[in-house]
Parts: C-alpha cells; structure tokens; sequence
C-alpha cells in the first residue's frame, strides 16, 4: 500500500489510465483501491484478487478497517479480472463492509485490459454486459506519466525482475570477495558486543559503512564489487552495523537510498541479499512506492525467511502504515557507538 498525492479523475476512464503509473505496473488479476477526496491519510493499495470466499471476506474487512483507520471517507475500486462472477461478488462484499463503515464506494468498475464494465446493476435493473472499451496508452493521465519520467512495467512480475541481477559473472565475483571479507574478519563481527577490541572493530566497520553510504548518495555514483561486498557482508553479518545503514534513511533521501540498495541487490548472492533488500524496501516505503516495497520484502525473505526488518516492514505495509509517521532514529544514539 501507498500514500499519493491528489490527482483529478473525471471517471472509470481516468482511473484505468492513472493506476498504472500510480503502483508502477498494469495489474492483472488484481484489487485496486483508491481514496477518493479529502482523508487524513490519502492512500492507494493492490492486492491480488482472492478466489476463495474465506480470503474475500478477510481482504474486504482489512481494506475497510484500512480506510477507516486513515480517515478515508470515499474510495473507488477497479477489479482487475476476466471472471465477471468473482468480481461482483467481491464487489458486493466491499461494498457492503464500507457502507457499514459509512465509506462511500463512488466508483467501482470491473477490468480486463480491453473492456471495463460498472460492477452492480444499472438503474433500469439490467446487469452490465458488454462493457467499454479502453486502451490506457492512448490516454493524456498516461501521457503525462511518461512525460513525467515515471516507469510502467507489463506486469508485477517485471517489477519484481528488476530486483533480480542478469551478470552472473559479476554476482560470482562479488561473493568470491564477500567470502574473502568474512574469512578476513572471522567471527568478530557476527559474534555479540563484549570485549572492548570487538566494540572498537565494530565501530571501525560501522563508521566505514557510514562513509560509504553517505558518500554515494552525495555522488551519485555507483559503488565498485569491492565495495558492494564489503557493505552486503558488513550489513548482513551484524545488526548493529546494518542500522548504521538504516539511520542514514529519511524522507529527503529515500528515492537517492532506492537507487543505492537496488543496485546492491541486484549485484550480490543470495545469502547476502536479505539485508540490502529490507533496506531497500524500506527507502521505497519511505518514498511512497508500496509495490516496491513488497517486491523488495519478498526478495529479503526469499533469501532469509523471517528477516526480522523485512516483517517489520510487512507488517507496516500491510497495515498501510503512512511514511510520514517515520522519524528517522537520532544517529548519535546508534546502538553500535554507544556501545564503542
């Protein structure tokens, strides 16, 4: 889920042509809802369409406790699907569970990439049959995302493929070096704070990963394999040196921070990916991209299911916690330079 900006829409045309430039991607087999007017906290959100009708009502009461909770008052909602069945019979339970809510569902159209049709009855009693066309790529809302600069993929599937390095050769060689790096420092990373020369090491480490990321979101230039392994291994092996990483984070600088951890994803081997991939989904929630933010989620849990920064953005993500209740954690009050 993600939080927005306004943008006008005159009707079910304009949504179909603003919701892909809204979550990056053209959905398929999908729930998207957006807020409609003033809320206190505006948000957008996709889901995959359920089939079942256990998860149906589960996803229809999170979405409703969801718009409540920000303050929504009005929503739309397009049903990304070819089985007309299942989306009025979604569409009737969301409905139904925001209108207890008293959220106005003013809008509410099924999808298939080529026809949309109005979910429920029209007014004379027929149900909607055959549809209207539409071709987003032809609409001025898609044109002036392009015009903007703002990427849409094919599919979520895309999406998540950019997460996904293509030079094999330079993966291997980053893992060849991470594996020097950590046969170099043994345990002393990985091992609890204790002696003072393993706080000294920590901290020395910690302040070179604080160097680094700060140089490259001033620069703007792309880290070396050298580097990329020494920040993959530092982050990875100790908690305490990733937060260094993470403190550097804040609203001003999220997208420089998607840019940085993107790249280390998709340069480094999977045993080395949990920790930049949480920190990337983190500068995506921070910066408003919640697809983002999920792709990159389940890249650090594929690579290390339970990673504890990963479910804690999950659970944030999920419960469609807005990014502007982040205050980034004071630097100086970092476990590991109290500690050295």
């Amino acid at each position: 889920m993600s939080h927005t900006s306004p943008v006008r829409a005159k009707g079910p045309a304009d949504l179909l042509a603003l919701v892909p430039g809204l979550i990056g991607f053209h959905p398929e087999d999908s729930v998207v809802v957006l807020t409609v007017g003033e809320a206190t906290q505006p948000f957008h959100a996709r889901v995959d369409l359920p089939g079942d009708p256990v998860a149906v009502e589960g996803l229809t009461r999170h979405l409703t406790t969801v718009a409540t909770r920000n303050g929504v008052t009005r929503m739309a909602c397009v049903l990304y699907t070819d089985d007309a069945g299942l989306a009025e019979a979604f569409g009737e339970e969301l409905d139904r569970r925001l209108g207890e809510s008293s959220v106005g569902l003013v809008c509410m159209v099924r999808a298939d990439g080529e026809r949309w049709w109005p979910l429920g009855l029209h007014p004379d009693g027929r149900a909607a049959t055959r549809g209207t066309r539409y071709d987003v790529s032809a609409h001025p809302l898609m044109a002036q995302t392009v015009l903007d600069g703002t990427p849409v993929l094919g599919s979520r599937r895309e999406l998540a493929d950019t997460l996904v390095g293509t030079d094999v050769d330079q993966i291997g060689r980053v893992g060849a070096l991470g594996d020097g790096i950590l046969a170099r420092l043994g345990g002393a990373l990985s091992a609890p704070l204790g002696p003072r020369s393993r706080r000294h090491h920590l901290g020395l480490e910690g302040r070179w990963v604080r160097q680094c990321v700060r140089r490259c979101l001033e620069e703007g230039r792309r880290l070396d394999e050298q580097e990329v392994a020494r920040l993959a291994v530092l982050i990875s092996v100790s908690v305490d040196v990733r937060d260094v990483a993470w403190a550097e984070m804040d609203h001003a600088n999220a997208d420089r921070h998607v840019d940085l951890w993107r790249d280390v994803v998709r340069r480094v081997p999977a045993h080395l990916r949990a920790a930049p991939a949480a920190l990337l989904g983190f500068s995506a929630w921070l910066s408003g991209d919640g697809a983002l933010a999920w792709c990159a989620v389940e890249s650090a849990h594929d690579a290390e299911p339970g990673y504890s920064l990963a479910t804690l953005l999950s659970d944030a993500l999920v419960g469609a916690v807005p990014p502007s209740v982040w205050r980034p954690f004071p630097r100086e009050q970092l476990t590991l330079f109290a500690q050295a």
